[in-house]
């Protein structure tokens, strides 16, 4: 049995080694949690519950706040990060790139402390809202998919010389909208109801679909389709009032919450709902907010497994964990909440020098040939997990990840393959539709 120092000690090296995962394009913790709690049942490892428990939880603070690294100076986020790419690509392209990889950190940073000044009354304000939510679940992922699906505006082209012209140009950014969500809900299915990745890796089964929409159009695009970039200051320059900052970081920690008590919501969704709410419009503020709600939705969601007789397992990690561990108490709780107290201290300074090196990086070296080395990364981590099937998969989700990216469209609605099938079984037609779709 550790003491809390020593379970303290283990968060804090979870939260290293999260870190510097998170630099590695295409490669999510959830993999790596999900590849420990396989070694442990083949008896390759052995880790008390608790400690793991509080590496674990360490890993996902280092990770969620790190992992911006590579979404703003490699174009390749994860699914929470997918909104946040156009803004910080705008910075990158001013060669503010640093300045917009701590946007988004200043707003995990603070997200992180309102976890832990509400720490005190989750269990209070959570108990209820899960009894008011639990009977609406179905026709509010169906709100949540008609409003994303609505905001992609039809943007024409108003130079063109005929109105046919003008009406197929806003259709052309509305339907690849609608195409993407389409054939990434359809991926979705199959991975659901048969997919190819190996029994032995189903674990891992939705990584191949992550890096073929998130990570590889990015990196793609990134080796094809661009100059090279301006030269990045390393300077950190955040001008942002208090205020705004609180609001950036309270809006974005809102709508992550949110995400992490309503399954299948993901953190950018949540808080590209919250920030339509609060009318956010500056590209600082939907950067901040979109930090707190990545960290909302993933630290937040974990956080709640911790609360004494809530037991409320939301997100990947806490799935994992509840197979072997379940927090018993106040002390666990409390002790979860000091770890993720001083994992986000770790976390943010490890951003800071990661940024400011990833701005060198890209200064001293091509950055078309950083992306060829994170294609690499990224397939091999793939066939490493998820081996041949996964491969085949990630090249198919691949092919759909590219239509926001050559034709237009939200890259967001990559998301179908998570929000289609599993919004259609909550409200009891997956299965019909899998088997219209010759799946079963």
């Amino acid at each position: 049995m550790m003491n809390d120092f020593g379970l303290i000690g283990m968060a804090l090296l979870g939260a290293l080694a999260g870190c510097v995962l998170g630099l590695l394009p295409g490669l999510h913790i959830y993999n790596i949690a999900g590849l420990a709690f396989v070694l442990m049942a083949g008896g390759l490892i052995s880790v008390a519950d608790e400690p793991l428990a509080l590496f674990l939880l360490g890993a996902l603070v280092g990770w969620s706040v790190v992992n911006v690294v590579p979404s703003v100076f490699l174009f390749a986020p994860d699914d929470a990060n997918a909104l946040v790419v156009l803004p910080t690509t705008k910075y990158f392209m001013r060669g503010r790139g640093v300045e917009a990889a701590m946007f988004v950190g200043a707003g995990s940073l603070c997200a992180l402390i309102g976890l832990v000044l509400l720490s005190p009354l989750l269990d209070e304000v959570l108990r209820p809202l899960r009894a008011i939510i639990q009977p609406h679940l179905g026709w509010m992922l169906c709100a949540v998919v008609a409003f994303m699906l609505l905001g992609e505006w039809p943007r024409a082209n108003d130079l063109a010389p005929t109105r046919l012209r003008r009406w197929l140009s806003a259709w052309a950014y509305l339907g690849a909208g609608l195409l993407t969500f389409t054939l990434s809900g359809l991926l979705g299915f199959v991975l659901m109801f048969r997919s190819p990745v190996p029994t032995t890796a189903a674990f891992q089964n939705l990584m191949p679909a992550f890096v073929g929409l998130f990570a590889i159009p990015g990196l793609l695009q990134l080796l094809f389709f661009s100059s090279r970039p301006p030269r990045q200051d390393g300077a950190i320059q955040t001008d942002v009032p208090v205020p705004l900052l609180a609001r950036g970081a309270l809006t974005g920690l809102a709508g992550g919450l949110f995400a992490g008590v309503l399954p299948v919501v993901t953190g950018g969704i949540g808080g590209l709902l919250a920030g339509h709410a609060t009318a956010l419009r500056d590209d600082r503020l939907f950067m901040i907010s979109q930090g707190a709600s990545k960290i909302g939705y993933y630290v937040g969601s974990l956080l709640l497994l911790f609360v004494p007789g809530l037991t409320l397992a939301r997100g990947g990690m806490a799935w994992m964990l509840t197979s072997t561990y379940v927090p018993q108490g106040w002390h666990s709780y409390w002790l979860a909440v000091a770890a993720v107290a001083l994992c986000g201290a770790l976390a943010f300074t490890f951003l800071i020098v990661a940024a400011r090196g990833a701005a060198r990086l890209v200064n001293a070296i091509n950055i078309k040939w950083i992306a060829v080395i994170a294609l690499f990364i990224a397939t091999g981590l793939t066939w490493f997990f998820t081996a041949g099937g996964g491969i085949v998969v990630m090249l198919i989700a691949t092919t759909i990840g590219l239509i926001p990216v050559l034709v237009g469209g939200r890259r967001m609605n990559c998301l179908g393959v998570l929000l289609m099938p599993i919004t259609l079984n909550v409200i009891g037609v997956g299965p019909q539709v899998a088997q219209w779709l010759g799946l079963l």
